[in-house]
């Protein structure tokens, strides 16, 4: 029996409302998200952390004082696991909380796995998710004797199941409509400055890489919709149009909205609060006559077959890292490809 332990990646979330404030912490102290140098970063990371803790905190009170996406991707592993059988086993490593990378590479390295599977749950790559992740990964690794082959699935915007369940859902609601009524789909992704996509990073191009993917699965040729990104803060310029501006226009168009998480694997504050909370306050104000937010594909079964298919071909290739599509599936101009490192390395 070859034992392969698969180490899911997820941003993580505050399990009480005593862990908010810390959870921002290291949210804004990772060089990822602001590229400052230390001890600058880590003075700019607690002043931020400490005046959005109020804000944060009643946030979560809204959603019962804690995040649920640490259940949300247990349930998630276990599906897993019950796909790919009893010589895989799932290991959760959270970035920004508990279980922590460095808890879940022991935890790894206690198991005496033959080989390792990392699978970002994030579907787009970005440097500010899947990159910040892998290497802290890395480090926690070795600090654990890990020495055992290792194999990185490092995007998956494509994948057949994850486009299926997306799509499904996306029916399932255009079928909720009266006949008649004008529906627009807004495909809302988390948003990232505008300066990290230039500097080449491929998360934009890949979540539009999904809805083309997702909207030729639906199958309804000339669906009104558009690609939007939410959850932006402090004054940086971001990738846009906002979802709020969307949904404004909506309101203005009087067609019904249709909103999907397209880079959310997971329900979360972003999707509960923002989404279902704030935005849907703001379709009623805007005159949206009507309000839908489809499900996060959670432990759909064509979702997890989908990334369990991923992660056998991975386990197996030859490679130290792939696509969900095999080899490199981003333009050149996208210089934070992971894979474009890679084949610098495999080079050199």
């Amino acid at each position: 029996m070859t034992k392969t332990a698969v180490v899911l990646f997820n941003l993580g979330g505050p399990d009480s409302p005593e862990a908010v404030q810390p959870f921002l912490f290291n949210l804004f102290n990772d060089r990822a998200i602001i590229g400052l140098p230390q001890p600058m970063r880590w003075l700019l990371a607690k002043l931020i952390s400490t005046r959005r803790g109020p804000t944060a905190r009643d946030i979560y009170a809204k959603i019962g004082g804690r995040s649920p996406l640490l259940p949300n991707t247990e349930a998630q592993a276990a599906a897993l696991e019950a796909v790919l059988g009893s010589d895989y086993r799932c290991f959760i490593a959270m970035r920004y909380w508990r279980p922590l990378t460095e808890a879940a590479a022991r935890a790894v390295a206690a198991w005496r796995p033959d080989r390792v599977v990392l699978a970002p749950l994030y579907p787009q790559f970005s440097s500010t998710t899947t990159a910040s992740s892998l290497q802290v990964w890395e480090r926690a690794a070795a600090a654990a004797g890990l020495t055992v082959p290792t194999r990185t699935l490092c995007c998956y915007p494509r994948d057949e199941g994850f486009v299926a369940a997306v799509a499904g859902q996306i029916r399932a609601a255009l079928a909720e409509m009266g006949e008649g009524q004008p529906v627009r789909v807004l495909f809302s992704a988390h948003g990232l400055p505008e300066k990290v996509v230039a500097a080449g990073d491929p998360y934009q191009w890949q979540v539009e890489r999904t809805v083309d993917a997702v909207l030729a699965s639906v199958g309804r040729p000339g669906l009104d919709h558009v690609i939007c990104y939410q959850s932006r803060v402090g004054p940086l310029a971001w990738i846009g149009p906002s979802t709020d501006a969307e949904i404004a226009r909506a309101g203005a168009d009087g067609a019904a909205a249709i909103v999907v998480p397209i880079a959310f694997v997971s329900e979360h504050s972003e999707t509960l609060v923002e989404l279902d909370i704030e935005y849907g306050h703001l379709a009623k104000e805007k005159g949206v006559p009507i309000y839908l937010r489809t499900p996060t594909v959670g432990t759909d079964g064509s979702f997890v077959a989908g990334l369990a298919e991923q992660i056998r071909v991975t386990a197996s290739c030859g490679d130290a890292m792939r696509s969900g599509e095999g080899g490199r599936i981003c333009p050149a101009r996208f210089g934070k490809c992971p894979m474009a490192a890679a084949a610098m390395a495999a080079a050199s």
